[in-house]
């Protein structure tokens, strides 16, 4: 992705040198409209993609197992508050379903069920969330690279037809085909990404819905139990 933004930039200097203005004239001489539109879903794509990675690299790094093992402990010795407090700690989803359990434990088995069901609904959309966009962006890149190749090879025949000088009929087809080609690649550059991410965030995030009704099925049970004893 970096590698095409650099090819870009160096074909808007290429086109400053042909007579426009400035950078983003001369992209628009070289390569036509619809690749400023292709450009604007690359950085939306990579703004979701750097977004959905932080929020699920540092929001549910918290180590499920570890955390169960110690709240465990603490409801078995008997000290639900301390445990409370455990889950208050940090900011961590995790910890709110930990944390929702714990403080209605005093109350019915239904209200503990409840609780913790309610906060493991709550959390799985905001896990998937925007990453079905990148499948749709991908689509819609390719679709406007498409669209920005035939408006390349319609401009190369209408050029053609209105020059006569072999080296000028040249040019244009030389300019023609280039620009249908960037659109080509560009769009199809970003649909690649978008897929590759949209595969490896979707794998992600369904592992960690997967870790977390785990986890909350074990401290449900946990929790059930140590009402029935207690």
């Amino acid at each position: 992705m970096q590698s095409a933004l650099v090819q870009l930039l160096l074909i808007a200097q290429g086109g400053a040198s042909h007579g426009s203005d400035n950078m983003v004239g001369g992209l628009y001489h070289r390569l036509g409209f619809a690749i400023f539109i292709n450009i604007f879903v690359a950085i939306v794509v990579l703004a979701t993609i750097a977004e959905r990675t932080y929020f699920l690299l540092s929001r549910f790094r918290v180590d499920s197992r570890e955390l169960l093992n110690q709240v465990k402990k603490l409801v078995q010795a008997g000290n639900i508050d301390r445990a409370v407090k455990l889950c208050e700690a940090a900011d961590a989803p995790l910890l709110k379903v930990f944390h929702a359990g714990l403080t209605q434990i005093n109350r019915s088995e239904e209200a503990v069920v409840m609780a913790i069901e309610e906060q493991g609904m709550d959390l799985e959309p905001k896990i998937m969330h925007r990453i079905g966009w990148l499948w749709s962006l991908a689509n819609i890149a390719t679709l406007i690279g498409l669209f920005g190749t035939i408006v390349g090879l319609i401009n190369t025949f209408t050029a053609l037809d209105q020059v006569s000088d072999p080296g000028q009929r040249q040019q244009a087809l030389a300019h023609g085909i280039s620009e249908a080609m960037y659109n080509t690649a560009a769009g199809l550059g970003i649909a690649v990404v978008c897929m590759v991410s949209h595969l490896i965030l979707n794998n992600h995030a369904k592992s960690i819905i997967g870790d977390l009704q785990l986890t909350s099925t074990k401290l449900t049970n946990l929790l059930t139990s140590h009402r029935a004893q207690s």
